[in-house]
């Protein structure tokens, strides 16, 4: 790997790290930028969770003490499904064949625009907050397990989730989702690290911008127009699914 590609998958982190944080989306800029620099489709996606770990790590530093003083039961029980679907999602990638996941990325990178696309129609649904713990449970588990399979869109799938099913605001809301599947995309890791094709030179440039990318989140998020880029980067995700989809 060149030092081009190097300082590319760093520049590629951070705004993995800054758009994963507003919109759930991060794989959609992480993945490709993998694959731009040469790794097969296994090993980019490995290399990708390993990599994102960063992002929570980053925006669960910058504010994450504000969540120690919300529903600390739910943050325990949130981060107990996110430790469960992560490892299964994990164990699921490691034993699928490539080739069948090479077949499915598409449709998982489409599932994953299209819920970036429809966060609107998500969020007014959000209008009749009910706390149902159980049902929020079991949905974060199958998220997680996504998550630790492909993993993009997962943020925007357990904001929704969080919104519609508890009682959280929008803020805390955004900030256990970074929290939950930074979880997920650890346990994950751990199980990639010891059994999975890791690009680790990849990996550390990736991580690194990653970081910097989730520390930056949190403030930045106050400034950036989120609508156009939620829509931006939602069609480029549909465009990227098709591209793989004819490739």
């Amino acid at each position: 790997m060149s030092p081009v590609d190097v300082v590319f998958l760093i520049a590629a982190g951070f705004g993995a790290g800054l758009i994963g944080y507003i919109t759930g989306l991060a794989s959609v800029v992480s993945y490709p930028a993998l694959l731009a620099v040469g790794l097969s489709p296994i090993s980019a996606n490995v290399t990708n969770t390993v990599s994102l770990v960063a992002v929570g790590i980053g925006s669960t530093a910058q504010s994450g003490r504000v969540l120690l003083d919300g529903d600390r039961r739910r943050l325990i029980g949130g981060a107990v499904a996110s430790l469960v679907g992560g490892a299964i999602g994990a164990v699921t990638l490691l034993l699928t064949p490539a080739d069948a996941f090479e077949a499915i990325v598409p449709f998982l990178v489409a599932l994953a625009a299209v819920a970036l696309l429809t966060q609107p129609m998500l969020r007014r649904w959000a209008t009749r907050h009910q706390d149902r713990p159980g049902v929020w449970m079991f949905g974060l588990v199958v998220i997680s397990v996504y998550g630790g399979y492909f993993g993009a869109g997962a943020g925007i799938m357990v904001l929704a989730l969080m919104l519609v099913l508890t009682s959280e605001p929008l803020w805390r809301a955004t900030l256990s989702k970074s929290l939950f599947l930074g979880i997920a995309n650890t346990v994950a890791a751990v199980g990639f690290m010891l059994f999975g094709p890791v690009h680790w030179t990849a990996a550390l440039a990736m991580a690194i911008g990653c970081l910097a990318g989730g520390w930056c989140g949190p403030p930045v998020v106050k400034r950036l127009p989120a609508e156009p880029l939620r829509i931006v980067v939602g069609l480029g995700g549909l465009g990227l699914a098709v591209w793989l989809a004819l490739g």
